[in-house]
């Protein structure tokens, strides 16, 4: 007898695995709007949402990062001791670099020239927080980074321990601002953020001359600053 054997190859289809990047937002839920400033999908409906601490917009063909829109019209000058400076009132960046104002207290000048040393750094989820020295930072490991060194933390907060940090509103050289989620800051008139509008695939603390909406967020500031 002969046995006889027949092979059924099943066919699964796929729906295609590239995805168009969305403003994931954190709360483990999606709201009606995202709360990021703008965003390039239309609102998330029931879709879970992905824990992550920066919007990611398509990522745009590039080389080398495009510092030529960046304002400055003055050559920087650099101290011996400490950092490059710049005269006036207003931090520059120059190749990601921020210069800091001559008429800036120590105390900022110092908060940027740190924050100059991890602007390469990549981002981590929770990096800076059981050390100020770290191998990458999250939002709040990078702001609680500059704050160190401006000499107003002594440990590092998360996000929504900096909802409450400081003097409320916006600070003269400084300000935090906060939500549950995120946080980012403005110094000497620059932004550091995990957050990049630019290329979306640009994350870790980095410095910025544009600024972003602070819908949603809550201003704080160091006392004095």
């Amino acid at each position: 007898m002969t046995a006889i054997f027949s092979v059924v190859t099943l066919s699964v289809s796929r729906a295609d695995s590239k995805r168009e990047a969305r403003p994931y937002i954190y709360e483990g839920r999606s709201p009606e709007v995202p709360l990021q400033p703008f965003s390039l999908d239309p609102p998330l409906q029931s879709r879970k949402a992905i824990a992550v601490a920066y919007y990611a917009p398509l990522p745009l063909a590039r080389s080398q990062p495009n510092y030529s829109d960046e304002e400055d019209s003055e050559p920087p000058s650099v101290e011996r001791a400490g950092g490059p400076t710049v005269p006036g009132n207003r931090a520059m960046l120059r190749g990601g670099v921020a210069y800091a104002p001559a008429n800036a207290p120590d105390r900022v000048k110092a908060a940027i020239w740190a924050v100059n040393s991890i602007r390469r750094k990549p981002y981590h989820w929770g990096g800076g927080h059981g050390s100020f020295y770290d191998s990458g930072y999250d939002c709040s490991g990078a702001v609680s980074y500059a704050l160190h060194f401006a000499g107003a933390l002594s440990q590092p907060l998360p996000s929504s321990d900096l909802l409450r940090y400081g003097d409320y509103g916006r600070g003269r050289w400084i300000t935090i601002y906060s939500r549950r989620g995120h946080t980012f800051a403005i110094i000497a008139g620059l932004r550091l953020d995990t957050t990049d509008f630019r290329y979306g695939g640009d994350v870790g603390p980095r410095w910025y001359t544009e600024g972003r909406s602070t819908w949603g967020f809550t201003a704080r500031h160091p006392a004095g600053l």
